[in-house]
Parts: C-alpha cells; sequence; structure tokens
C-alpha cells in the first residue's frame, strides 16, 4: 500500500472496521472469523469417502467407499466441501447468496483455496439463467470462482456452461424432486477447447465449482475425463454429502 493511503486506510478501519462475516462482531481483519463463530466452523478434511468425500469417524484407507457411494457410484471425481453445514456456515452463505454481500465470496474462497487438488486445471462455475442473474445482479459461483482463481492460480471460465432454462428453488426438495427440477436445465456454452497440459495434449482433468450432477453430465468438456466438485458447504450431518449440498456456491452449494 502507498505510504499516501494508510491515513486513508487507519481513518477507514475507525469508521468501518472489519466484521466478522458469521455474527458481524468487529475483528482484526477483514474476511476473519471472531473466536465463537471460528468454534462453531466445522472444517471438513480426510478421513473421508473417496468418492463422495463425506467425512469418516476414523481413517478406512485412502480408497474406502462410504455404503451410498458403493451402491451408487457418482459421476464425478468428489466433491471437496470447506466446511460442514451449519448455523455460521449457512448465515456466511445465505448472506452472499440472498443479501447481496459479494464481499463474502473472497471469505468463502479462502477456505475452499485449502482443498483445491494439485492437478486443477480449470474452475467452471455453476450458470444461473439470464433471468435469474438480472434479478440476483450476480453469479455467486462465478464470484467464488473468481476469488479461487486469484488465490490459487486456476483459471475459471464462466462460459462453458449456461442455463438453458429456469429452475425453482430447490430448497426443501428431495434428492428424486431436485433431479427432476434440473433435468435438461444445463447445457454447453460456446465452444471452447480444454486447457493444455505440458505435453500440449488436452488436459482431462476438470474442477467443478459448487455439485451439481447435471452439470457432470453436461459433456464432452474434456472426453473421457471426470471432473471433480468444490463446494462451499458440505452436508447435514447424517444426510449423503453428495445430494444434499447446497446450491450454487455449495451446489447444492446451494442454500
Amino acid at each position: 500500500m502507498s505510504p499516501w493511503l494508510i491515513p486513508l486506510r487507519f481513518v477507514a478501519d475507525f469508521a468501518l472496521p472489519p466484521r466478522c462475516p458469521g455474527c458481524g462482531g468487529v475483528t482484526g481483519d477483514d474476511h476473519q472469523f471472531c473466536a465463537e463463530c471460528w468454534g462453531k466452523l466445522r472444517f471438513l478434511a480426510p478421513p473421508w469417502c473417496a468418492g463422495c468425500n463425506g467425512p469418516f469417524a476414523y481413517d478406512r484407507g485412502d480408497d474406502a467407499f462410504c455404503p451410498q457411494c458403493l451402491a451408487d457410484p457418482p459421476d464425478h471425481a468428489g466433491i471437496h466441501a470447506a466446511v460442514a453445514y451449519g448455523e455460521v456456515a449457512r448465515t456466511v452463505a445465505l448472506r452472499l447468496k440472498y443479501g447481496g454481500r459479494t464481499a463474502l465470496a473472497e471469505t468463502v474462497g479462502r477456505q475452499m483455496a485449502r482443498l483445491m487438488p494439485a492437478d486443477a486445471a480449470l474452475l467452471i462455475p455453476v450458470p444461473l439463467h439470464r433471468w435469474r442473474l438480472w434479478s440476483r445482479g450476480f453469479n455467486q459461483a462465478a464470484l467464488i470462482a473468481h476469488a479461487l482463481t486469484i488465490g490459487c492460480d486456476v483459471p475459471n471460465d464462466p462460459l462453458l456452461l449456461r442455463r438453458v432454462r429456469p429452475t425453482p428453488p430447490l430448497r426443501g426438495m428431495g434428492a428424486k424432486a431436485r433431479a427432476r427440477a434440473v433435468a435438461g436445465g444445463v447445457s454447453r456454452g460456446r465452444s471452447a477447447r480444454p486447457p493444455a497440459r505440458q505435453d500440449g495434449r488436452p488436459d482431462r482433468r476438470h474442477l467443478y465449482q459448487r455439485r451439481h450432477h447435471r452439470c457432470v453430465r453436461t459433456r464432452p468438456l474434456a472426453r473421457g475425463g471426470r471432473e471433480g466438485l468444490n463446494p462451499v458447504l458440505g452436508a447435514r450431518p447424517r444426510r449423503r454429502a453428495r445430494r444434499s449440498l447446497i446450491d450454487n456456491t455449495a451446489l447444492h452449494p446451494h442454500l
């Protein structure tokens, strides 16, 4: 920061101090949670299911699958949720998605960055229908993807997928009702070649932001490849992770 701007930063911090993304209390820095809200966040990490990344109570090995994934293998290569569904996580996601607090996209991106796969080649945010985008003013998935691009140096392309028809809010729906609601709602957008690897061949590894099986099945982005999903929120306790995420930010990141 320029020395000439330091006094202005001091005045701004005094008049508008940094606030906790969860409760709104004053904190020491931007995007920083207070001690109480930080303690309520349950950060997800291994050991977890090799299919859906749902957390295990104990280590079962790197290739262990949960009963749900054994019975019905997912179409993606894993869901890397940043935190489990809870009071604080839900509040942050709702404030971003419905409250217009777009600065929280960076807060979310910082927590998601630690789970970014080392071989991630591309971030593809889940698209909004044009009427939803017009009424809301932004696509929270695209904002988070942009924050991850800055923090992790992984490119994103918000135009590879497009929402071809509006879909109703998915809150309160079961897995089957959600599947019916989003069926046929997403298609490929403008034509684009997958990013190249160091050897010059198309890279088949793609990372989807927030979990949408309909997006995963919109192919081929890279023929034969498998996509991973990087949602904000994990499943509610005792719920199947890959079917109970919350809408475009956690897809279903989705609140």
